[in-house]
């Protein structure tokens, strides 16, 4: 299940997985053992606060995935001989059925940035990270789900990074209570990530763009400004985009179509397999 990684195509990720630190002022580690770990639980806890305390990972949990073969990062700000986490990264190893067999990949579970340093391209230097991770190991894919509301999400998934979307997944996790998805349904899609893909090697080139010109093949559907701040200010309106995502996403999802881009207001792309 493990596949052969063209060598220039290694060498690629390992370039663009440094420079996006660079860019972004941090410096990216895996993560292994229980003490090791520790940064990273404390960015999950606080990207995503638990309501009444606790924690989204148990540590012996974290040790176990680790353990078994799982990706797990933090990104740090340094700081003369003090190094910041701001920025954590979690996946676990998975198996998807292809025309040709099982093939294996990595599931990313988590990954997040403080508030503070958001809009620095962190996420995007963690994602490069993990995709140079995985490549390393010969494993060529990665998926992982996102709420189709956060146009943030989206723009960097299609644009930064190159994944393409399919699956629609209503509720997928059933209620969540940290402070973010709390009180809303849990609806998600699903990203897939070719790592030693076109796009995601474009992508890795900075040659990936929002799309402008929609063709006769294509169709758009619109998403919401900032639906995080939505939920605080008008919770109804914000079900209403809940309901009209789901119904839309639903429908051209099963007409095989899958999300290939945003345009420059945020607004997905789609268009068929």
């Amino acid at each position: 299940m493990l596949e052969h990684i063209a060598p220039d195509v290694l060498r690629q990720a390992q370039i663009t997985a440094q420079l996006a630190q660079e860019r972004s002022g941090v410096v990216i580690r895996s993560l292994e053992t229980s003490e090791e770990n520790l940064p990273a639980r404390e960015i999950f806890d606080r990207v995503w606060p638990p309501i009444g305390g606790g924690t989204q990972v148990p540590p012996n949990l974290l040790r176990a995935i680790t353990h078994a073969g799982g990706y797990c990062s933090a990104a740090f700000v340094v700081d003369g001989s003090t190094e910041i986490p701001v920025g954590a990264a979690l996946g676990v190893l998975g198996v998807h059925e292809t025309p040709t067999g099982p093939h294996m990949h990595i599931h990313s579970h988590m990954a997040g940035v403080l508030d503070e340093h958001r809009n620095r391209r962190i996420g995007t230097a963690l994602k490069q990270h993990q995709r140079m991770w995985a490549l390393e190991r010969g494993i060529d894919t990665v998926v992982w789900t996102f709420d189709p509301l956060v146009a943030r999400n989206a723009r960097l998934n299609l644009v930064n990074l190159g994944v393409t979307v399919r699956g629609y997944e209503p509720n997928f996790y059933g209620a969540m209570s940290d402070s973010i998805n709390a009180g809303d349904e849990s609806d998600r899609v699903f990203a897939w990530w070719d790592l030693a893909g076109e796009r995601a090697q474009a992508a890795a080139r900075g040659e990936l763009l929002p799309i402008d010109a929609i063709t006769a093949e294509q169709c758009v559907i619109e998403t919401p400004d900032d639906i995080v701040a939505l939920r605080s200010s008008d919770p109804a309106q914000a079900q209403e985009w809940r309901k009209r995502m789901r119904l839309e996403l639903m429908r051209e999802f099963a007409a095989g179509k899958e999300i290939i881009g945003v345009t420059r207001s945020g607004d997905y792309v789609l268009e068929a397999r």
